[in-house]
């Protein structure tokens, strides 16, 4: 019988989060600042979501309810690891200095560039960029799941526009 329950929830987790599965774990990575990072903070993400599954009371409101939880385990990762932020740009985590990028390289640098440059921002102004610029939330959304007002997402997005 139990097994039968948890084999439901994990159904219902699994059709819910299918659509925009993808995006999450685009929003993960950005959010961790690397591929490996971002996977367990999605993989965490969802297990804390199944577990909470039957608190959701519309099921409408799943992807920003998921976000919201997703942005709650980045949150706590982020405190353990405060340290990280100190490290100077050379010794990123996952990145390798390029001295001479080879010819034909440069928008894989660029990438590169961009992701490390939204992995040292502050963690509020890089949640509102993504869940904003590149996730396509509303302002209003992301206010929701930040729990801040819309005008303290407006000023989170102009001064994280202003720091990249």
């Amino acid at each position: 019988m139990i097994r039968d329950e948890r084999s439901d929830r994990w159904d219902r987790l699994t059709g819910m989060l299918a659509p925009f599965h993808g995006a999450a774990l685009g929003t993960a990575r950005r959010l961790a600042g690397s591929a490996d990072e971002g996977d367990d903070l999605l993989q965490e993400t969802i297990l804390r979501v199944h577990s909470r599954l039957d608190s959701l009371r519309d099921e409408a409101r799943f992807r920003s309810w998921f976000f919201a939880v997703l942005l709650s385990v980045h949150r706590s990762h982020a405190r353990r690891s405060f340290w990280r932020r100190f490290l100077p740009l050379s010794e990123v985590p996952g990145q390798e200095p390029v001295a001479n990028p080879p010819h034909g390289d440069a928008d894989r640098i660029g990438a590169r560039r961009a992701r490390i440059a939204l992995a040292r921002l502050p963690s509020a102004q890089r949640e509102a960029i993504v869940l904003h610029d590149i996730q396509g939330f509303s302002v209003d959304e992301v206010a929701t799941m930040q729990d801040v007002s819309a005008s303290a997402v407006k000023s989170r997005l102009s001064r994280g526009r202003d720091r990249l």
